[in-house]
């Protein structure tokens, strides 16, 4: 059966391209188009959309206003297709606060309509597929759970990868950690620019320092780094003490940064001095990874799916065998600090 697709967007040639783009796959039916979010709340009731691709700068109300009242009183999946700027960044943390399911960047001279047409397709197939009370949210940022007391010294790492539903699940799970809490570096499904916003607003809530990571940056307790958006992160060492390298390369698993090039390099470099994590997302990337991270020594720990927006990535890794816990959201930060 295909996802109902309903495509939000002020600007006729952007429907246009969607519409012929999305028609391409068989899994998807795009039922119809508005070009501001007043004629799309009469073709969501009328329509009854799996999924909504919105805009964010239209005529009559804008975007992240129309959002919050849609996820208030008829929540649907929405995916926020925002342009690539650094506006766009602070605007896709609103979206996601407000209750997207994913943000995604429009083409431009970096990214080509073939390669928006491949990531919209997945991100609709996921969507489709999201428990959407889980991702309703409010702009007034949750409180994170009691920020629990690390009362052992450790120069473990602690490697985290996520993707839909991960912005949120990312948010829960470092807000509870310590100011002293080990070196965590993550990799979370996200476009360029809008990581160095989502790292900035989990800075702005966490005991620990949070920041997009730069090639070179050391890795130590207190600090967790983000993988900048389209490009790889991998930790290294020199002698005892740890740091990343951020850089291009080939997309794995269709994705840069990948969950996987993460793994791996932990295994090789941090082995049994390692945790890892695999968070909600769909697809497999990271369950390879994850379990080479397992073999070496590592404790893992995979999101439960009662608490899973998308269960996909850590299933594929419980599947692969590469997860010592499986445990809710709720309780994963606790695992980690249980286990450095």
């Amino acid at each position: 059966m295909s996802v109902k697709v309903l495509i939000v967007d002020d600007s006729a040639v952007v429907r246009k391209i969607f519409s012929s783009e999305l028609a391409r796959d068989p899994g998807i039916r795009v039922v119809g188009t508005a070009p501001d979010p007043y004629i799309a709340r009469d073709k969501i009731l009328e329509l009854q959309p799996d999924v909504i691709t919105l805009d964010v700068e239209m005529p009559r109300m804008d975007g992240i206003s129309f959002l919050r009242r849609l996820m208030k009183h008829h929540p649907v999946p929405t995916i926020v297709v925002s342009s690539l700027t650094p506006q766009g960044g602070r605007v896709a943390m609103e979206a996601l606060a407000a209750g997207a399911v994913d943000v995604m960047c429009k083409p431009g001279e970096s990214y080509t309509v073939g390669d928006m047409a491949i990531d919209l397709i997945e991100k609709i197939k996921a969507a489709a597929c999201v428990k959407v009370s889980k991702v309703v949210s409010t702009d007034t940022p949750q409180q994170g759970p009691k920020r629990l007391a690390l009362t052992k010294t450790t120069n473990k790492v602690v490697a985290i990868g996520a993707s839909t539903g991960g912005t949120q699940a990312l948010q829960e799970v470092l807000t509870g950690m310590p100011s002293n809490a080990p070196a965590i570096v993550v990799v979370q499904h996200m476009p360029e620019s809008f990581t160095h916003a989502f790292a900035e607003r989990l800075n702005g809530l966490c005991a620990i320092e949070v920041r997009e990571a730069k090639d070179g940056d050391s890795v130590g307790p207190g600090l967790a780094l983000i993988a900048p958006g389209n490009q790889h992160i991998v930790l290294n060492r020199s002698g005892a003490s740890y740091y990343v390298q951020v850089k291009q390369g080939p997309r794995v698993n269709r994705f840069r940064p990948s969950v996987d090039v993460l793994f791996r390099s932990v295994a090789r470099y941090a082995g049994t001095n390692a945790v890892g994590a695999i968070l909600t997302g769909m697809g497999s990337d990271g369950a390879a990874g994850l379990l080479e991270m397992k073999n070496s020594g590592a404790y893992t720990i995979a999101q439960d799916e009662a608490s899973c927006v998308v269960f996909g990535m850590p299933k594929e890794a419980i599947r692969m065998g590469g997860v010592t816990s499986t445990v809710p959201l709720n309780k994963i930060t606790a695992e980690i600090l249980s286990n450095v």
